[in-house]
C-alpha cells in the first residue's frame, strides 16, 4: 500500500496512556474516517513534539473500533521518543501519518488460522484476530509479563503462553508450543510477527509442515514511507529462485514467510 497524495499528517487526540506492563503502553487515539482504512498488519507514525527528534516512530495498529474512530496502538519504551509518548496525557493531541505499509492477506480458504507472535510483534494480531473468521488459535511468547491476553481471548478459540522464565504459561518458547499440538490440518494458515530469530524459526518449521505462513517484519525504520531505503530485506521468488531487496515500511511490512532469506543480514 503506497503513501497516497490523500494520506496527510494529522492531529489525533489521545482517549488514553496507560501501562500495561513493564515499559509497555497502551494509548488510544481518536483518528475520526482514517480508521476505516486501517488492514490488519499496517502501522502509523507517530511524530514527537520535541523539534530534537523529527524521525517519527512507526507503530503497529493494535486494534480498531470503526464505530468509534478509535486506533489502540501498543508500544514499548525503547528509547527517548517513546519515552516521550509515555508522558502524553488523555485529552493531549499527537501528529500522526497513516494507515501505512502492506498488511497481512486474509485467507478465505483457511478455515483454521494460527497467529504466532513475540513480545513487542504481539499487539498488531489483535486486528487481525478479529476480523478472522473460522477457528483461531493463538501463540504467544513473552520473557515474562504477558499482555493483551484478555484481548485475544474475545476474538479467538484458543490462547497459548509461553515466557522465557516459566512465569506465566510454559517456559519455553512459541515454536514448542506449536510442537506440542502439531501436527495441523492442511486448511491452515499461520500468520506471525515479532523478533526475527523467532520468525525465522517459526517460518522454517512452517515449511517443514508444508503450511503457509505470513510473516510481519520488526526492521528498524526511518521515514516509513519507503522514500530512504533504510529498512530493506531479503525477498527470494519460490518459482524462480531470484531474489531482490525490499521496503519493509511501503512493499511490507507482511511478507511471504517461504520467501524471506532469513540468513541475509539487512
Amino acid at each position: 500500500m503506497c503513501v497516497e497524495a490523500w494520506k496527510k499528517k494529522q492531529k489525533a487526540q489521545i482517549i488514553k496512556n496507560r501501562k500495561i506492563a513493564k515499559n509497555v503502553y497502551e494509548m488510544d487515539l481518536q483518528v475520526g474516517d482514517m480508521v476505516r482504512e486501517v488492514e490488519p498488519g499496517q502501522f502509523i507514525n507517530l511524530y514527537c513534539r520535541s523539534e530534537a527528534r523529527l524521525l517519527p516512530r512507526p507503530i503497529s495498529v493494535c486494534e480498531t473500533d470503526k464505530k468509534q474512530g478509535i486506533i489502540k496502538i501498543v508500544y514499548g519504551v525503547l528509547g527517548k521518543g517513546t519515552k516521550e509518548f509515555s508522558t502524553y496525557e488523555a485529552g493531549e493531541t499527537i501528529e500522526i501519518l497513516g494507515p501505512l505499509g502492506s498488511g497481512y492477506q486474509i485467507s478465505q480458504e483457511a478455515g483454521h488460522s494460527i497467529l504466532v507472535g513475540g513480545g513487542l510483534g504481539v499487539p498488531p494480531l489483535v486486528e487481525l484476530a478479529q476480523q478472522l473468521e473460522g477457528t483461531i488459535e493463538v501463540y504467544l511468547g513473552f520473557r515474562t509479563e504477558p499482555f493483551l491476553i484478555q484481548e485475544f481471548q474475545k476474538y479467538t478459540d484458543q490462547v497459548y503462553i509461553a515466557t522465557d522464565d516459566g512465569s506465566y504459561g510454559k517456559k519455553g518458547t512459541v515454536l514448542d508450543l506449536l510442537k506440542e499440538n502439531a501436527p495441523f490440518s492442511k486448511n491452515t494458515t499461520i500468520y506471525s510477527c515479532g523478533p526475527r530469530p523467532m520468525l525465522k524459526n517459526v517460518a522454517l518449521w512452517a515449511g517443514d509442515q508444508g503450511l503457509p505462513i505470513q510473516v510481519s517484519l520488526e526492521e528498524r525504520m526511518a521515514c516509513g514511507v519507503g522514500a530512504c531505503v533504510g529498512c530493506v530485506c531479503k525477498i527470494q521468488n519460490q518459482d524462480t529462485e531470484e531474489w531482490e531487496y525490499r521496503r519493509v515500511c511501503k512493499d511490507g511490512p507482511v511478507f511471504n514467510g517461504g520467501e524471506v532469506v532469513w540468513d541475509e543480514e539487512s
